[in-house]
């Protein structure tokens, strides 16, 4: 047998096995051979411990089987359980996930866009803060909830509908007077749309609202966004009483912080003020939600964006593609 000092090639188990190296590829790729030959090549890579090198081979082919994921943090539950259901969704395939956690820096988008370019991968799934991102043309590219250019579809939920959704939830549970918060990023997106339908649901209804909309600071400024809003609802407080008695967040994690804000305010919820978020985040992955939500499709936004990466005819892929959202309770809300 041969003995090896680094790891065994296919000439070396063309070698042991007595046969050609054609002969040993065809068995590798599945391709019929004589029955006897197949045997001999299957033993020696046995006895050699031969690994396929897929990545080796998938320069060769112009083909590495992995897709890189940029996601801006997987500390948040919502990024997480996106990257994880990437990458069940890519297995499912036979393919890769490369995932770039970018810390929310736009520097290190950019950076990780060239890392996945370098390694020459088969696809890019991001989801970025960086209205400049550039994106290799040449590498199938999907965006989640921003579009990063012309020829890059973007894969979102429906997030108009779920505003709507959530306001006519809210009034539908009694409520008379509502209220919208949001903290996120200056740059225009998709998520952009939860103010719209919540706003045209108000206004169809007649029903009276308030906004109340801050932007992530990415200059290094201190920003505390939790204080804002304490002073936002303190201004709206009479007698213990506040004026709106339903608000929609345009996150779970807004929202179960205005929970705990209106309970050191001595408000009950759901009693006095409903509460309702968005995403569909759940405590420990898959127990109780955070509160009441409208929930994200996140195994269907995942499945999406695998199907249109690996799809080689994108002409006619839509630019946007629109997922369905429910409402869920979780407790904020009267049942």
């Amino acid at each position: 047998m041969v003995k090896q000092n680094t790891a065994p090639t296919m000439k070396d188990v063309a070698k042991e096995a007595g046969v050609s190296l054609g002969t040993v590829s065809k068995v590798i790729n599945g391709i019929p051979v004589g029955e006897e030959y197949r045997k001999k090549v299957e033993q020696a890579i046995k006895e050699l411990d031969y690994h396929l090198n897929a990545y080796a081979r998938g320069l060769k082919s112009n083909c590495t089987n992995t897709i890189a994921v940029v996601l801006p943090t997987i500390a948040h539950p919502y990024f997480g359980l996106i990257a994880h259901c990437i990458n069940s969704s890519l297995q499912k395939r036979g393919y890769r996930m490369l995932l770039c956690d970018t810390d929310y820096d736009n520097e290190k988008e950019q950076e990780m866009i060239r890392m996945a370019e370098q390694n020459k991968v088969d696809g890019i799934i991001a989801l970025t803060y960086d209205p400049k991102l550039e994106v290799p043309s040449e590498i199938n590219s999907v965006s989640i909830d921003r579009y990063l250019g012309a020829n890059i579809p973007c894969v979102a939920s429906d997030n108009y509908a779920g505003g709507r959704l959530a306001a006519e939830k809210l009034m539908e549970n009694g409520c008379r007077k509502l209220a919208f918060l949001r903290v996120g990023s200056s740059i225009v997106g998709e998520t952009n749309k939860r103010k719209d339908g919540f706003v045209a649901a108000c206004e169809a209804a007649g029903v009276p609202y308030e906004i109340k909309n801050l932007e992530d600071a990415r200059d290094g400024t201190v920003f505390d966004p939790l204080a804002e809003f304490a002073v936002f609802l303190d201004d709206h407080l009479q007698d213990g009483v506040l004026e709106f008695d339903g608000i929609f967040c345009v996150t779970d994690r807004l929202a179960y912080q205005i929970v705990q804000l209106l309970r050191l305010m001595g408000l009950r919820v759901p009693e006095d003020v409903q509460v309702i978020g968005f995403d569909g985040l759940r405590t420990f992955g898959d127990m109780d939600y955070y509160c009441s939500t409208i929930v994200q499709p996140v195994d269907a936004i995942a499945e999406t964006c695998v199907e249109v990466v690996l799809n080689e005819n994108r002409a006619n892929t839509p630019s946007l593609l629109c997922l369905p959202v429910r409402y869920a309770y979780g407790g904020t809300t009267k049942a």
